[in-house]
């Protein structure tokens, strides 16, 4: 069933909207067919598609490394994994407010942003979440290309002898550049290879993490000692210094896909889909991979004498071939499912938005997959303090500054009505002043600075001054996330409702 509103545009009745056919803009400044709205018959991501993808993008090497991490700042098991879910359960209601315009509308992340920072204007919040997935995708091209390495060269031997290039055996070089192709020859298969590839990864990986810990509780003869540790930092003073920071970096770990959850999103079935889908599979995933990284942990100390971290490390030392197999095949699959979902979808999107004419989805990928080779994503784990500390703690603050504006002009001042057809126009209501919107580009100026100003390092600890960029701001950088998005939200809502920009002529919905 569907009714007709006076401008043309079928609403369907369950208030997801579609342009009719042979109605679609066709400005190639602002238009390709990777950009426009999925039509409804195409929106049919189920509460399982969304879990699984959740599933399958939380089982990673660094989101194992989460939990010990925590430990290692002097939490106890159950302070880190309470961190953890707590920053999920924040995490995910920013996913679920900028998601909603995905099956409503059908809509991917940039059209979305167009609302609020204008047509042209949209490519500034773009092409910042571009180079962080950028970035993230070679890093975690990376850390799999070892991860391949090493449990080829348990099986095989010798790989680590191999002549360098460039002071790395060319043995890993080939590791890197076999993964990066395999993870390109899946995404160039479209958003629906994606879905039926997380399908079945979600699982997989959940058995060989709980394999991992069958098998070190068996040689353990129990879980070992680190459950019975006692926090370093226990409930008082100690412990809420270490804690916020901590939370905040938990919420970062996500925070990019708070930004760009449309892009999956718009292929939903409907608003239960993503709702379900994504409070059923982050913050639990999240959490049941915490225990599960601490636990397993707790076993590697037991039997080696020390904690082994690194899962990939830790399948290295059993000489079973088929175990060592095994352990290749998840590590493969689970950097796959995350790295493809979380660090390619995005950038795709976003640089087709830059030049809807010369891009499409897929050049978008190869793209990404370009410039995740270029920024050189081993020198940047080699010198974490270059990448993480320095550009992703930036950017990281500039992310939720962009997430406090979309959601702030989809909830706050338009109540999620949009004007489906004009998100692709110069004359619709989001031109703005030449396709900028000056009050998102103000709020965003001062929720970045707000947000990151004052950073701040350790003497020789990093690249910040030790009394913060801009030394008033220094105690709000622990909370870069969390004031962008409040700064930005707030002072955005401000600026649109007094400048009388609250249209009537959103009028698709």
């Amino acid at each position: 069933m569907t009714t007709t509103r006076p401008a043309g545009r079928p609403v369907i009745s369950d208030s997801r909207v579609e342009l009719p056919p042979g109605a679609a803009p066709d400005d190639p400044r602002f238009v390709n067919e990777d950009l426009l709205p999925v039509p409804v018959a195409r929106r049919r991501w189920t509460t399982y598609n969304f879990a699984a993808l959740w599933v399958g993008m939380a089982h990673n090497i660094p989101s194992w490394l989460l939990a010990s991490g925590l430990v290692a700042l002097g939490m106890d098991w159950k302070q880190a994994v309470l961190t953890i879910a707590l920053a999920n359960v924040i995490v995910l209601l920013p996913m679920l407010l900028t998601g909603h315009a995905g099956p409503k509308y059908g809509i991917p992340f940039p059209v979305l942003a167009r609302a609020s920072f204008g047509l042209r204007g949209a490519n500034l919040p773009a092409l910042i979440r571009a180079g962080v997935a950028c970035a993230w995708f070679g890093i975690q091209t990376w850390i799999g290309g070892q991860g391949v390495f090493i449990l080829l060269d348990k099986v095989f031997g010798g790989w680590a002898e191999a002549s360098r290039i460039g002071g790395q055996p060319w043995t890993l070089w080939l590791c890197f550049v076999l993964f990066w192709a395999l993870e390109l020859a899946l995404i160039y298969r479209g958003m629906e290879t994606l879905r039926r590839f997380e399908n079945w990864a979600a699982p997989f990986v959940i058995v060989g993490a709980l394999v991992l810990l069958w098998w070190v509780a068996a040689k353990a003869g129990g879980l070992g000692p680190l459950l019975d540790q006692p926090s370093k930092l226990g409930w008082g003073a100690d412990f809420w210094p270490v804690f916020f920071p901590a939370l905040m970096g938990m919420i970062a770990f996500w925070a990019t896909l708070s930004l760009n959850i449309p892009d999956f999103t718009r292929f939903g079935a409907g608003q239960r889909a993503q709702v379900w889908g994504q409070a059923l599979g982050l913050p639990t995933t999240m959490t049941l991979f915490a225990l599960l990284s601490v636990l397993v942990t707790s076993g590697s100390q037991a039997v080696y004498g020390a904690p082994v971290w690194d899962p990939v490390a830790l399948a290295a030392k059993t000489d079973n071939v088929f175990g060592l197999l095994f352990a290749l095949v998840t590590v493969v699959v689970a950097t796959l499912s995350v790295n493809i979902a979380a660090n390619v979808v995005s950038p795709a999107y976003d640089l087709a938005n830059l030049a809807p004419k010369r891009i499409d989805f897929r050049t978008g990928a190869l793209i990404t997959g370009v410039v995740g080779v270029l920024i050189m994503p081993w020198k940047l784990t080699a010198t974490p303090e270059l990448y993480i500390f320095t550009w992703l703690g930036l950017v990281g603050g500039l992310l939720g500054t962009v997430a406090g504006i979309l959601i702030a002009d989809y909830w706050l001042v338009r109540r999620t009505v949009l004007d489906l057809e004009g998100l692709y126009r110069v004359d619709g209501p989001y031109w703005y002043r030449g396709g900028w919107n000056p009050a998102a580009v103000l709020a965003f100026l001062v929720g970045g600075v707000l947000a990151v100003g004052g950073s701040h390092s350790a003497p020789g600890a990093g690249p910040f001054p030790e009394d913060g960029l801009i030394p008033v701001l220094k105690p709000l950088a622990d909370y870069g996330w969390a004031v962008g998005l409040a700064a930005s939200l707030l002072l955005y809502t401000a600026l649109m409702r007094r400048g009388g920009a609250v249209r009537s002529s959103a009028r698709s919905s």
